[in-house]
């Protein structure tokens, strides 16, 4: 199958260029980095697609078992990776994309040489010391309103997981985008999501990384993004003014000049 048509990729900005690749979080397609990333056009190539079962992709390109972890999620950025031909590409990856992102360099190193981690968790739910933010009993009752009401439970949880209470418009935006997804898939994306575990795999990277850290996020807390700064070797983390889960939406500008800071400070 076409890789281009399977996953709806978009490729902008300056041919030759270092390449950049966008990658959304659950319930989402590529049209929430339309803000963020025509601000990297032109001095990078920039790259946008759709995961299998997301947005304009091909959905019958979809299989429950290759998409039942990650792992599957990071196979389509390889393979978009591969069909044009990327390397050194700067991976900018929000929310569980982060942990997708984290997968697919350390599987093909040479593909991905940088990596910038928007609201990134590598595990949900609390664990000893370890603070995900979520109890067993609240993701078991998660996955519970998922399966027996998925459109009831976007209309509860976008305007959560965005915040910004006093912007109701972008939890607006956030709830249609959950409730354009086929309630199948994204029962199974939010499985391979909350339960995933990727601790383990974070001080594998050896690859310059940023984390963008909301001030106050419902997904992600502040000692997320702290653990994942002490994992990941040499990282950068960034303590953003923006609230919310998904400041590529909610706070655009603050999240281009970071990542911009970030990139001209390594020059990758």
């Amino acid at each position: 199958m076409d890789i281009m048509a399977r996953n709806n990729v978009k490729v902008a900005g300056r041919r030759g260029g270092v390449p950049m690749v966008f990658a959304h979080g659950f319930g989402c397609d590529q049209s929430m980095w339309r803000y963020v990333a025509p601000a990297f056009e032109d001095d990078y190539e920039t790259v946008l697609f759709d995961y299998v079962g997301a947005g304009q992709s091909e959905m019958s390109a979809y299989s429950a078992e290759r998409y039942a972890s990650l792992d599957g999620y990071a196979q389509d950025v390889l393979d978009v990776c591969e069909e044009l031909d990327l390397t050194g590409a700067v991976f900018v990856g929000h929310s569980v994309s982060a942990m997708v992102g984290v997968l697919a360099a350390i599987r093909a190193p040479h593909r991905i040489g940088t990596l910038v981690m928007v609201s990134p968790s590598p595990r949900y739910i609390d664990d000893g010391d370890y603070v995900g933010g979520f109890s067993d009993a609240d993701i078991e009752e998660l996955v519970d309103s998922l399966d027996s009401n998925y459109l009831g439970w976007s209309s509860r949880m976008a305007p959560v997981v965005m915040g910004n209470p006093d912007r109701p418009e972008l939890g607006e935006e956030l709830t249609n985008s959950f409730c354009r997804t086929d309630p199948e898939i994204a029962k199974r994306f939010a499985r391979a999501t909350f339960l995933s575990d990727n601790r383990e795999d974070l001080p594998k990277v050896r690859i310059p990384s940023l984390i963008l850290q909301c001030s106050s996020d419902a997904l992600a807390p502040p000692q997320v993004g702290a653990y994942v700064h002490r994992a990941v070797a040499g990282s950068v983390l960034t303590l953003m003014r923006a609230t919310g889960h998904c400041p590529n939406l909610s706070a655009p500008e603050e999240t281009i000049t970071a990542i911009k800071a970030f990139l001209s400070a390594g020059d990758p």
